[in-house]
């Protein structure tokens, strides 16, 4: 971030908390305030620039630059092995091919089956199985319920929608584009209550873009009224538990050995 982003994005938090321009020694918590202010855009400013540069994907060059930036957010949390150069670029070869040609796509079932092979390595319960009906209700959601946020605001890596493969229809596809592929095991691992979700809404043959595409219309009906309802629900995952006895049981080598197996199976070399 350079100087006069943060300056201007100080002055404008300081004004709003009522301080004068004489003012020149803003307490602490102002300054954090204006510190975070500053923060969050400069992260909404690098959404928004990879979510222009996925949608615009047109040279193996671009693809790259997208997976670099994406290894950098995401450093401390990628295996060492999957955040290696030659790595990167084995990725960015699969969104490439993916961005400019749908036979590429990564396959729903593909991913299911390689996301099943690993709950049952490390057995977990059940109900983390995956299908890849399921998969793609999930994908349907992420991406109406991220051009919602969106539009409304809220511009984050986890909003963009331009990372999905979409059909002809302007839904999701049947299958995936590289980076969103990572992004589906990484809302499976993570993320349990959202694979439920798409589980309830699969057996009442819902789709969340019907949903929300319905709630657009109301809305500019005026037949939307201004009150919600906030459901919060703290589950343990039952993943990481799974994860936490296997790395004992057989050692975190093993562990990270699987890891690299999705690596291998979704971008073989």
């Amino acid at each position: 971030m350079d100087r006069k982003t943060f300056v201007v994005g100080l002055a404008s938090v300081l004004a709003s908390l009522g301080f004068s321009r004489g003012d020149s020694n803003p307490s602490p918590q102002a300054a954090a305030i204006a510190e975070a202010k500053a923060r969050n855009e400069e992260s909404r400013q690098q959404a928004i620039a990879m979510n222009e540069l996925a949608g615009n994907s047109r040279s193996l060059a671009d693809a790259r630059v997208l997976m670099d930036e994406v290894a950098r957010i995401f450093a401390k949390q990628l295996p060492p092995m999957w955040a290696t150069h030659a790595a990167r670029d084995r990725v960015a070869r699969a969104e490439y091919q993916a961005a400019t040609n749908p036979a590429q796509l990564i396959p729903e079932e593909r991913i299911a089956d390689l996301w099943n092979q690993y709950i049952r390595e490390i057995t977990a319960p059940e109900e983390s199985l995956a299908s890849a009906a399921e998969i793609h209700n999930l994908r349907d959601a992420s991406y109406a319920s991220g051009q919602l946020f969106w539009e409304r605001g809220n511009q984050s890596i986890w909003t963009m929608s331009n990372i999905y493969a979409i059909g002809a229809d302007g839904k999701v596809a049947d299958g995936c584009r590289a980076l969103e592929s990572l992004r589906v095991l990484y809302d499976l691992a993570n993320q349990p209550e959202n694979l439920r979700g798409a589980r309830e809404r699969l057996q009442k043959g819902i789709l969340a873009s019907d949903s929300i595409r319905e709630y657009r219309e109301r809305a500019a009906a005026g037949q939307v009224k201004s009150k919600a309802t906030i459901r919060v629900e703290v589950r343990a995952n039952p993943i990481e538990a799974a994860e936490r006895r296997y790395a004992d049981e057989r050692g975190s080598s093993r562990l990270t050995f699987l890891a690299q197996g999705w690596f291998e199976e979704l971008f073989p070399a």
